[in-house]
């Protein structure tokens, strides 16, 4: 069986990302990219259907990891009673190859220890043609994929596996190095362990260098925005929601789904976390991969792309593949892809103008596209829709997602009269204030005092939370502080928010799932807004104290099984940390910047 969720870490190149346990050994890897077919896909079945195990074979070695510095370059220390051994893990920066690299180093006595090598690509069902071509070096080819591994440990085939068994003595080094490559291509060269080491270092303190954040919480602000950037795919600067697909929302349940992708929703907060953090380079290139993706028809815009703009994202289920803890189905592909869902025409908006007010320049053509889609969220923003949450269970008038409507025109709005651009700003205010009345006409229940999920309903959702911080209405206004009290009042469980109680929602699904940890951070900065300083402080330790022990969050917690759930780790719980630290330390705080706007 898989280990916990919490008890992976996190190795990457910018590319692709691998996920390796406490215990030794990655369970998950895609490869070459984040959305190519599993080669080990362990994660979500068992070790046949492949992982790389490297540790020692007293099974009850010690076991202590850290990351080194602000890196993802992860250092385990294994103790026995013969010796102890530190191993280096790490995925230096794309080169001409992707590599995993695995250092053992020798710290004390002598160390048994135990590789266990067992490659299946296509999500754990294909088993490569393995060669020996050299005497410590073998080769994996299945159709267009091939890896090498070049090692210093003596290796063997058994049973359908490569394995080796060795010691390490204090003062020596074993080193493994794993590469990818299309299969059609000559043999790839190694690289060296040791200098790969050094390089991928170099690169990391370079990077982690440039944040400007100094505050009180910045080991956890720094490893969120490693994490950010191991997610991002660097050849086009889309990011993904996360790197692993189908890692369930509830222990056991269906609510399992690929997150391998690039969600619009994400851009603003996106861009603030990283501009608020002195990354506008990244922030450029995610909003040129934003504004490239979304280019074409306004009615064929998408909630959701690949990670290098593609549009088919056909959702299929994995039948050999067990899923995590038996949770299934295993999904690949995502259905919601050409769901209407209208808050993404804000979050468009809202990026496309904190970037130009944060000297972010957009070209003339992607003013176009901006005013094309706010052409085409005119003519529907009337209609019901999946909402930020996705549901399956059918459209609905969500209330978040007309004020997300607003804000597309609110945004497009001040940018015009902020920067001069070309608009029919008449017909904009008039529209802008049309939907205003409508929300608060039809989302808001007077009996109840709090805006609802949607029209008609009688029950919130933890998406209103950003009401305020969009600008919508002011935090102090009566019918905003009635459903922050309702949110409070329904949604929280052990003193975390869900993001919608599931048995009043018609969500498609069966009931149940975690506390959702961005709403979670949301709720923090509604109470910084609200002056509750001490409150927001302690909810968001709270919250801190959810990461795992190399800082690393996923969507959701399980209050009752004390555990992490859902994809990990996760994009937008890692975005709302950084956000809600720069909330608590800064005076121009992300949410003030997007409530004022201007």
């Amino acid at each position: 069986m898989a280990s916990r969720i919490e008890d992976y870490a996190l190795l990457g190149d910018c590319e692709t990302a691998a996920l390796l346990s406490v215990e030794g050994s990655i369970d998950w890897l895609c490869w070459p990219r984040f959305d190519s077919d599993a080669c080990f896909a362990a994660l979500l079945g068992t070790p046949e259907n492949g992982r790389w195990l490297l540790r020692p074979s007293d099974p009850d070695a010690r076991t202590t990891r850290r990351y080194r510095g602000d890196s993802l370059i992860l250092e385990t220390e294994f103790e026995t009673a013969e010796g102890a051994v530190t191993m280096i893990d790490f995925m230096p920066p794309r080169g001409e190859a992707s590599d995993i690299v695995r250092i053992l180093r020798g710290r004390r006595g002598r160390v048994a220890m135990r590789m266990d090598l067992t490659l299946r690509f296509g999500y754990g069902h294909v088993v490569p043609w393995v060669t020996r071509i050299g005497p410590n070096t073998l080769r994996a080819i299945a159709g267009p994929d091939m890896v090498v591994l070049h090692t210093s440990a003596p290796i063997h085939g058994e049973d359908m596996s490569t394995v080796a068994d060795f010691t390490v003595a204090e003062g020596e080094s074993v080193s493994f190095v794993m590469i990818y490559s299309p299969s059609h291509l000559p043999l790839p060269e190694p690289v060296d362990a040791e200098q790969a080491l050094a390089e991928t270092e170099r690169f990391w303190a370079e990077w982690s260098g440039r944040c400007t954040y100094s505050g009180l919480w910045r080991d956890a602000v720094m490893r969120s925005l490693v994490t950010l950037k191991a997610l991002t795919y660097r050849p086009t600067g889309g990011i993904v929601a996360a790197p692993t697909t189908s890692l369930p929302e509830q222990l056991g349940g269906v609510r399992n789904w690929d997150y391998r992708y690039c969600w619009l929703r994400d851009a603003t907060l996106t861009l603030l976390a990283l501009m608020n953090a002195g990354y506008l380079q990244e922030a450029r290139d995610w909003r040129d991969w934003g504004l490239r993706t979304i280019a074409g028809s306004p009615q064929q815009i998408q909630i959701m792309y690949g990670i290098a703009g593609e549009r088919r994202m056909l959702e299929w289920e994995v039948p050999w593949l067990p899923g995590y803890e038996g949770a299934s189905p295993v999904r690949v592909g995502n259905a919601a892809a050409p769901q209407l869902q209208l808050d993404v025409y804000g979050e468009m908006m809202d990026a496309a103008h904190q970037a130009r007010m944060r000297g972010i320049e957009i070209r003339p053509e992607g003013w176009q596209v901006q005013c094309a889609l706010l052409d085409h969220m005119e003519s529907v923003w009337d209609q019901p829709d999946e909402g930020i949450w996705e549901v399956r269970g059918g459209a609905k008038h969500f209330t978040h997602s007309k004020v997300m409507a607003w804000v597309a025109v609110d945004r497009m709005v001040k940018s015009a009269e902020k920067f001069g651009l070309d608009a029919p700003l008449d017909r904009w205010k008039a529209l802008r204030q049309a939907i205003f009345d409508d929300v608060c006409a039809k989302g808001y229940s007077k009996e109840r005092n709090s805006f609802v999920q949607h029209y008609g309903a009688s029950h919130v959702d933890a998406a209103l939370l950003m009401l305020p911080m969009l600008g919508f209405l002011p935090v102090d206004d009566p019918r905003i502080q009635g459903t922050v009290a309702a949110i409070e009042r329904e949604l929280l469980q052990d003193g975390l928010v869900m993001r919608y109680r599931t048995e009043r929602t018609d969500d498609g699904l069966p009931d149940g799932e975690g506390v959702f940890l961005a709403c979670s951070f949301w709720l923090a900065d509604i109470y910084v807004l609200q002056g509750r300083q001490a409150e927001a402080e302690a909810l968001f330790n709270r919250l801190l104290a959810l990461r795992n022990d190399l800082g690393l969050l996923s969507e959701e917690y399980d209050t009752t099984a004390k555990r992490l759930v859902g994809n990990f780790p996760q994009a937008f719980s890692h975005i709302a940390l950084i956000n809600t630290a720069f909330n608590l330390t800064r005076v121009e705080k992300p949410a003030e910047q997007r409530r004022d706007g201007d």
